[in-house]
């Protein structure tokens, strides 16, 4: 199931499941043929939770005639540094024997097709990261691997926006991936997925700069889950963000980067300087 939040006309936002297109029965023979895309069928209520729980309020509409935002608001986002051993060695870093966590606050988060905003007065180098991210379904602490399924809503696309030059410098992160805009996420939930080997790709301006499988990440999910969870409560709505692979690089005003995940979706952002 696709999960996605979405505005209508600039209304407050709403939830939704993407589905098929609605048959078109308005030919002169009554025959169906369908329209142009899918569609969204408004939720009640907020999803997150047990998905047999989940009710229709019987509105839809054609997904091309809504506004997607991003797809959970969350009350925190933790993130994974390092995961793929190929990005660790691009960067001259050392494999991490354990995972390595570090926050990025909610005020950074920014729906598909959102504007990453460049602080071009503070950082010289804004790179992109594209990452899957695991959404959290449910109070999840001091779990085992096992027990990390239950505790997992769902998943997304991801990009860990960083000022490269600034995480340098600063020699600790906080700053340089905390910056308005450079969590964007969607362009849905999907709730059905097995994570283990999903090629993740990242284009910018079409060309590919990113591409690798989650098969390679140095701590799987449930590990992760694991990890996080005995230092920390994950509540519902937290993100994981599971770390990028290798071939990250800049970014300039005019871009779009765009994350694709296998059986998920594509999360495109335009790159602006902030102003």
């Amino acid at each position: 199931m696709r999960i996605v939040r979405f505005t209508v006309d600039g209304e407050s936002g709403r939830y939704g499941v993407v589905g098929n297109p609605i048959p078109d029965s308005t030919r002169g023979n009554g025959a169906e043929s369908a329209a142009s895309g899918p569609v969204v069928a408004e939720l009640a209520g907020h999803p997150l939770g047990a998905i047999e729980s989940i009710r229709l309020t019987g509105a839809r509409f054609q997904l091309d005639e809504v506004r997607l935002l991003t797809p959970v608001v969350p009350g925190k986002i933790v993130a994974i540094g390092r995961n793929y051993a190929a990005h660790a060695r691009e960067l001259g870093n050392e494999v991490p024997a354990e995972p390595i966590i570090f926050l990025k606050p909610a005020t950074a988060v920014i729906g598909p097709d959102e504007a990453i905003q460049r602080p071009a007065d503070l950082s010289q180098r804004v790179d992109f990261e594209g990452e899957l991210a695991v959404v959290i379904g449910k109070p999840a602490h001091g779990l085992a691997p096992e027990e990390a399924k239950d505790a997992i809503f769902g998943y997304t696309c991801a990009n860990d926006v960083t000022a490269r030059d600034l995480q340098a410098k600063d020699g600790q992160w906080a700053r340089a991936k905390g910056f308005d805009t450079f969590c964007p996420l969607g362009p849905w939930i999907e709730t059905d997925l097995d994570p283990g080997d999903l090629e993740i790709t990242t284009t910018v301006n079409g060309e590919k700069r990113q591409q690798s499988r989650t098969s390679l990440l140095l701590h799987d999910i449930p590990a992760l889950v694991s990890f996080v969870t005995s230092v920390m409560t994950l509540l519902p709505g937290d993100v994981l963000l599971t770390g990028t692979p290798e071939g990250v690089g800049p970014l300039e005003p005019g871009d779009e980067v765009s994350v694709t995940i296998e059986n998920i979706g594509t999360l495109t952002n335009p790159v602006v300087d902030r102003p």
